[in-house]
């Protein structure tokens, strides 16, 4: 299983309009695909109500996980998304 932890840089944090670009990018990949906040439960990345339900915030860190072929590709470019004080187009 390929595990990152990562800060989230947008400002307004895993919301709105970064949270549809990751959900997006994680419903691509055809291996199961989880988000958690720190000491917290993991839900499916590919659920835009279970990442929205996270109230992950910025400056805030996550933990994202994918297991199976692709996993770390996957994983960096959900990482960038994050890393990204605000999404392309936004």
């Amino acid at each position: 299983m390929s595990v990152r932890n990562v800060k989230i840089q947008s400002r307004v944090g895993l919301h709105a309009r970064p949270a549809a670009l990751f959900v997006q990018t994680a419903a691509q990949a055809p291996m199961d695909v989880t988000v958690a906040k720190r000491g917290g439960e993991p839900v499916n990345a590919k659920s835009i109500l279970a990442v929205l339900g996270l109230d992950a915030r910025h400056g805030e860190e996550i933990t994202i996980s994918a297991e199976g072929e692709g996993a770390e590709e996957l994983l960096d470019n959900l990482e960038k998304l994050l890393s990204t004080p605000e999404p392309e187009g936004a």
